[in-house]
């Protein structure tokens, strides 16, 4: 059974920061989705293994960075300029099928998911 362990969450004010991880390995694509009370999970980024393309949702383009460390097997979200808006549980995804285009914006594009932590915006 695959296991994503993420990690990072917590409650910052408007204009913090924060930074997640996802722990994973041998997967082709890492994405992070999010999901608000009453709202549909959405894709808010994700990074493609094979060459280290990134994605980003428009509502986060600018002011959250995906990266990776392939020592540590681990996937980071580095959210700077937070918004009340970005309010909700974030979630590590991996998908294991190849990838046969770019970007995966999709629940259904994924095979696994993490727990979720949760992210709080807020003064």
């Amino acid at each position: 059974q695959v296991q994503l362990v993420e990690s990072g969450g917590g409650l910052v004010q408007p204009g913090g920061s924060l930074r997640l991880s996802c722990a994973a390995s041998g997967f082709t694509v890492i994405g992070w989705f999010r999901q608000a009370p009453g709202k549909e999970r959405e894709g808010v980024s994700s990074i493609k293994s094979s060459d280290g393309s990134t994605y980003y949702a428009d509502s986060v383009k600018g002011r959250f960075t995906i990266s990776r460390d392939n020592a540590k097997n681990t996937v980071y979200l580095q959210m700077n300029s937070l918004k009340p808006e970005d309010t909700a549980v974030y979630y590590c995804a991996a998908r294991a099928r190849p990838t046969a285009y770019w970007p995966y914006l999709w629940k259904v594009d994924y095979d696994y998911w993490g727990q979720g932590t949760q992210v709080t915006v807020s003064s």
